[in-house]
């Protein structure tokens, strides 16, 4: 399996000789900007939204600016990259999967709605159609022509095709995308060879919200993830996904294709405040719903802090979206790629791409949503997979509420059951920080605290497939436990160990590869 990869780690004390390329955090952006030159070190990015510099510094450098007490927070700024594979016909059948061609039918298509996606870039040939407000490269701080093609790996072309495409009835063929009609923000921070840095996506989602206002951008898509290696308040890039959302941004993250295996979700997916997706997927019929199934690539929960993720599952097996001929994946992948203009791969980045694009649908429905409510009404309208005797096929940890059914989420009314007893200021602030309900037995069997019925011992079982029945409740109510305020000195029975090795944004994975 092909995954996108990054490590994120606290900088130790043996550095070699050579420059180390770093993330200085302090109390606000000038600060670290000025330790860091009188150091004598070399600015690479201003990060203003996590109040922090990039830089390369020498050991000499390093340690001075680690003795600064303005100084708060250095990490170490490693790899990330980028991967999905895939084959398959143009005819894409998701949107009734999800209900989205209900409201295309009802004109709720994503008009008005700004829908902002940090990947390899915008291709205009892979996406002519779309109404493209801004493309902004993050690795060289610059602004990009509409018509440039920056994406010459093919993953983000191909994110952008499945929420926005608008090509159904071309040359016979075609599809619409979720939110067909949206408006598109394309940010680049992940090079052609799909392997980027933290420096750049946090760049990236600095540009973001601080251009959120001027281009109107409601939905944030990330579909890439990285193990994690600290709490989910302490990763600096969870910081700046953190700032998104207190600004109002739905942020949409993958789950990562570390599954199955419990505690595998992904940053940023670990972050309690974000709509984590995993993926589903068909035996290659999508007319027959009894043979869908959670996919085994997809990361399971809960998070380390306690939380249940996912919040839900979406389409994300052998998905065919546009991407042009000559991005890397397609001429790498031939198999993959059909007619000139589609290539079909599988991970948790599409699902991720398919709840981005009917949170367009629903805010376009209702402009007065906030991110919290967004998030509240998919959990709640999602139908989670039952067995044949109604029974739950899947644990929470794995598929969550269930698979999004966006129709009934833009047609609900509730409102306040996204993210009870968390405040995402007091995150930020560093004044108090949050876990969730989910706990672990010294026998290594997972549960919820406060509600039965729930316990998982963490295995994954193939199935030739279950119900996704309309109109299931969930016995003890659909919106877990609320979080509360993490206690020093936390630990599971077993013990924890943070994996060390690289961050991989979600990848993806060949059709038959799941």
């Amino acid at each position: 399996m092909l995954v996108l990869l990054a490590t994120l780690t606290p900088v130790s004390a043996g550095a070699p000789a050579a420059t180390r390329a770093v993330i200085v955090q302090a109390r606000d952006t000038e600060t670290a900007l000025r330790v860091v030159r009188e150091a004598g070190g070399r600015i690479t990015h201003e990060l203003r939204i996590i109040d922090s510099v990039a830089a390369r510094l020498t050991p000499v450098q390093l340690g001075s600016v680690r003795h600064r007490p303005e100084i708060s927070q250095i990490y170490e700024d490693r790899a990330v990259a980028v991967a999905s594979n895939g084959a398959g016909d143009p005819v894409n059948p998701y949107p009734a999967l999800i209900g989205a061609d209900r409201l295309h039918d009802e004109g709720i298509t994503g008009w008005g709605v700004t829908v902002a996606v940090i990947d390899t870039g915008f291709h205009s040939k892979a996406n002519d159609k779309f109404r493209l407000l801004s493309h902004y490269n993050a690795i060289t701080d610059q602004d990009l022509s509409v018509n440039n093609h920056s994406d010459l790996h093919g993953h983000g072309s191909h994110v952008q095709s499945i929420i926005l495409n608008d090509s159904i009835g071309e040359q016979g063929a075609g599809f619409n995308g979720i939110a067909p009609e949206a408006e598109l923000v394309a940010v680049k921070a992940f090079p052609d060879s799909g392997a980027g840095t933290y420096a750049d996506v946090i760049r990236g989602l600095d540009y973001v919200v601080a251009n959120q206002a001027l281009y109107g951008i409601r939905v944030l898509n990330l579909s890439f993830g990285a193990q994690p290696i600290s709490h989910y308040w302490d990763d600096p890039l969870n910081q700046a996904v953190m700032a998104a959302w207190q600004a109002g941004i739905v942020v949409v993250a993958s789950a990562g294709n570390f599954g199955p295996e419990a505690m595998t979700i992904g940053v940023p997916g670990n972050v309690p405040y974000v709509i984590t997706v995993g993926a589903m997927s068909d035996a290659y019929t999508p007319e027959d719903p009894t043979d869908d199934y959670v996919t085994s690539f997809s990361a399971a929960g809960p998070t380390y802090e306690g939380f249940i993720k996912p919040e839900v599952v979406a389409p994300g097996g052998h998905i065919t979206a546009k991407m042009d001929h000559g991005a890397k994946l397609a001429v790498e992948h031939p198999e993959f790629h059909h007619d000139g203009r589609y290539f079909t791969m599988s991970g948790t980045s599409q699902a991720a791409a398919m709840v981005s694009g009917a949170a367009a649908l629903m805010l376009q429905a209702d402009p007065s949503l906030s991110a919290d409510d967004v998030k509240c009404r998919l959990m709640w309208s999602a139908r989670p997979a039952v067995a044949g005797d109604g029974s739950i096929a899947y644990s929470v940890f794995q598929q969550g509420s269930g698979l999004i059914d966006v129709y009934r989420a833009a047609h609900a009314s509730i409102q306040g059951c996204g993210n009870l007893g968390l405040d995402v200021n007091a995150d930020l602030d560093g004044n108090g920080h949050f876990g969730g309900r989910a706990h672990q037995l010294a026998d290594g069997t997972f549960f919820i605290d406060g509600l039965d019925g729930y316990a998982w011992d963490g295995s994954y079982a193939w199935n030739e497939g279950y119900l996704w029945p309309d109109g299931y409740i969930w016995p003890d109510g659909y919106i877990w436990p609320e979080g509360y305020i993490w206690p020093d000195g936390y630990i599971w029975p077993d013990g924890y160990i943070w994996p060390d090795g690289y961050i991989w944004p979600d990848g993806y994975i060949w059709p038959d590869g799941y």
